[in-house]
């Protein structure tokens, strides 16, 4: 196996404790503006692009040759921003467990963190900005050398194709300056997350059993490993801990 060089987290579920923010208030804007979903199937939608997700909704309530169409949509995207945005303004934002020591034994083994989301960049720079690990990251939101303990945050709103995970990956490798995606970790708390890994070829793709899936829903898909918390990789990677202890960076 290649050595990695790489490290690309999903950010919400992985590691940051959100309390599941994004399907949460994708739910209430659709309760909020009229749209009855099942619960089951819901819980299937909210890592679609979220408009596109209300697109597909309201096509299917109003037709899709209905006038109003795109009206009813943009209604229902904007309650869902606002939603969640409110949400991340309020909550109390907290890493996930042994995510901070582990970000500093990957940093102290010269392997680069990244940080991919399919929460669009207003939205994501609240919780950076809670954490303090927006501090350092310039207009492209790389760091530059600044407090922030990763190395580069890449949300859909930087990326062609913007809900595409595996081309948010690439996104990461193209400014961390990374060649190969065999020399890329990709780990993450959804199916999503393990199937963008395997697009984009990475060199090992893992999961955490603590996010928006649990170990055992996750276990179905293709996956080289699926931790229980951050703290298992550095054992994994072959790295000694950090020492550093359990800290938030705020």
């Amino acid at each position: 196996m290649h050595k990695i060089k790489l490290a690309v987290f999903n950010m919400t579920g992985t590691c940051v404790d959100d309390k599941k923010g994004l399907p949460s208030s994708f739910a209430q804007a659709c309760e909020a503006t009229g749209l009855e979903v099942p619960l089951a199937r819901l819980a299937s939608m909210h890592e679609l692009p979220q408009k596109e997700a209300f697109r597909m909704l309201w096509e299917e309530k109003l037709g899709k040759k209905n006038s109003d169409l795109e009206d009813y949509v943009d209604f229902s995207y904007q309650t869902f921003c606002e939603i969640l945005e409110n949400y991340y303004q309020e909550l109390a934002v907290r890493p996930t467990m042994y995510c901070c020591e582990t970000f500093d034994t990957l940093t102290k083994n010269n392997i680069k963190i990244a940080l991919t989301t399919h929460i669009y960049r207003k939205a994501a720079n609240i919780i950076l900005k809670k954490l303090g690990w927006l501090q350092g990251l310039n207009e492209d939101f790389v760091n530059i050398g600044g407090p922030s303990p990763i190395h580069v945050s890449v949300t859909p709103s930087e990326v062609e194709n913007g809900h595409s995970a595996s081309a948010m990956i690439f996104r990461a490798m193209q400014l961390l300056s990374v060649e190969s995606a065999a020399e890329t970790l990709k780990i993450g708390d959804t199916p999503n997350d393990l199937q963008a890994g395997k697009e984009a070829g990475c060199g090992m793709v893992l999961a955490v059993g603590h996010g928006t899936y649990s170990e055992e829903q996750l276990a179905i898909y293709p996956n080289m490993g699926i931790l229980k918390h951050l703290g298992e990789l550095p054992a994994i990677l072959g790295l000694e801990k950090s020492a550093k202890p359990y800290y938030f960076t705020f």
